[in-house]
């Protein structure tokens, strides 16, 4: 799942995940009211939530601290995404649980890459990263 405001960076998100493969499904919301509301009435809960941090409504944040509260979402791995480098919110948001956080890429060719590496860190026990 892609939860994110900026529609160019969904596009690139899903295309990057295309890439990555053809046959996985990526659902979109485009702020974290719009994600929870979506994965409290889904059967098929995402394997990864990727979560951009600055959003109007619900900011990812917001709906990580909702997530990490809701019994049959708080496993799912949350991997945060911004443009910003600030160490001291990374840091906040790894105490509220996310599994991983990146800094969006300029590149958008490097996004794949990026996408990956996201996914294998955040399948580790965050004890052990």
């Amino acid at each position: 799942m892609i939860v994110d405001d900026d529609r160019d960076d969904r596009f690139f998100f899903i295309n990057a995940i295309r890439k990555i493969d053809p046959d996985f499904v990526c659902i979109v919301a485009q702020n974290g009211d719009e994600a929870l509301k979506q994965l409290k009435v889904t059967g098929q809960l995402p394997d990864f939530i990727f979560l951009d941090i600055n959003m109007p409504i619900m900011g990812g944040k917001a709906c990580l601290i909702e997530l990490k509260k809701d019994k049959r979402l708080k496993n799912i791995p949350v991997i945060m995404c911004s443009t910003s480098m600030n160490q001291t919110e990374i840091e906040e948001l790894r105490k509220l649980g996310s599994a991983y956080y990146f800094t969006k890429p300029h590149d958008i060719k490097k996004l794949p890459a990026e996408i990956i590496k996201a996914m294998e860190i955040a399948t580790i026990p965050i004890e052990n990263q």
